[in-house]
């Protein structure tokens, strides 16, 4: 709205600097953070009125994590509010990418939403059905990414490599969707420990912000041998609110937690993450950044695959945080040393832009 404005008047004065995109990611950054801040108090009050008990918590889990009962969950919703806000006020809302990735953030936000409430109404931490989740997130998914190609094409670029890509053609729809479900569902299953998920959120979602600044501008694009996306610059204002909507939940979420993320945050923001590697032709590097998501659904995958083959089970307890819990590891140690992997991996993920 702020760039429709400025650019009406002619970007006079003070307003010239709104045609920066450093300003604006700045801008989303600290309009999201306030946002977060402001409502945040209120906004847990709300939830705790409405919840009564809370989130429920598994049974089967760590016995540690039965102190948490009552901690209303659908915390999400405080983020997604500051982050739209944010993007509405300081992107240019006349790029197509910013629609296909608030479509992915806004509908994976209500997916959750809805199983958030389903679990809240039930005191039961089932949901609504895996099946019905998947099939309305391939939905979205597909719908996005096909907005997406219509921009910038269907091939799959190589990391390490300057200018190898392949062309999928329509199969690059399927893989995008997949790519942008997979990381959703990813950060979903972190978001199990307070703090858990939202720092490394964070981590990844600056990492990108660096990212589509350089795939958008073809000067650096060219130099560093990257695929030059134009108007993906824009999407570094779009992580920038989800850095400052992130930091601000975090706030109220740092242990012990006041309010959880539950899927309604989670599924989002690992879509929106998800969406914005897509549109920056990052796709793999996306799993280098986000390789702490990537690591906690494996474990998950390898549990169920070994324990239905064999009865066994690899980890003391899936995903995996739960198995270093259940080693002794306290949940702070945990959540501060995953938190360090994640801002190594996300430098080893930056690296790629010059390693070619």
């Amino acid at each position: 709205m702020l760039y429709f404005i400025a650019e009406y008047l002619g970007f006079p004065g003070a307003l010239n600097l709104i045609r920066y995109l450093s300003f604006r990611s700045g801008g989303a950054v600290a309009t999201a953070l306030l946002i977060g801040l402001v409502i945040g108090p209120r906004f847990i009050g709300w939830l705790r009125v409405r919840q009564g008990k809370g989130q429920p918590i598994r049974s089967d889990g760590p016995q540690t994590h039965l102190a948490k009962r009552g901690t209303p969950t659908m915390g999400g919703l405080m983020i997604l509010t500051s982050m739209v806000l944010s993007i509405l006020l300081w992107m240019d809302l006349t790029n197509p990418f910013v629609w296909a990735c608030l479509f992915v953030t806004l509908g994976f936000g209500a997916i959750g939403f809805l199983d958030d409430y389903d679990k809240v109404r039930k005191a039961s931490a089932a949901g609504i059905s895996s099946r019905m989740r998947l099939l309305g997130e391939f939905a979205i998914a597909g719908i996005a990414s096909w907005i997406i190609i219509g921009e910038n094409g269907t091939h799959l670029y190589v990391p390490f490599f300057s200018g190898v890509s392949l062309d999928l053609g329509y199969f690059y729809i399927a893989f995008a969707a997949f790519t942008i479900v997979a990381f959703g569902n990813a950060v979903n299953l972190t978001d199990g420990l307070d703090g858990l998920a939202t720092m490394p959120v964070i981590i990844a979602a600056v990492a990108f912000m660096i990212i589509v600044y350089l795939a958008g501008n073809i000067k650096f694009a060219t130099y560093l041998g990257i695929p030059h996306v134009p108007r993906a610059g824009d999407l570094a204002i779009f992580c920038g609110a989800i850095v400052g909507g992130g930091l601000a939940f975090l706030w109220f979420n740092a242990p012990p937690a006041a309010v959880f993320m539950g899927d309604t945050g989670s599924l989002a923001l690992g879509g929106a993450l998800g969406a914005i590697a897509v549109v920056a032709h990052h796709e793999l590097v996306l799993g280098i950044i986000g390789g702490l998501f990537v690591v906690e659904a494996l474990s998950v995958i390898i549990q169920v695959f070994f324990y239905k083959r064999t009865g066994r089970r690899v980890f003391k307890m899936a995903p995996i945080h739960h198995h270093f819990e259940q080693l002794g590891w306290s949940e702070p140690t945990v959540v501060i040393r995953f938190w360090i992997i994640a801002l190594v991996l996300a430098l080893a993920g930056l690296s790629t832009l010059k390693l070619r």
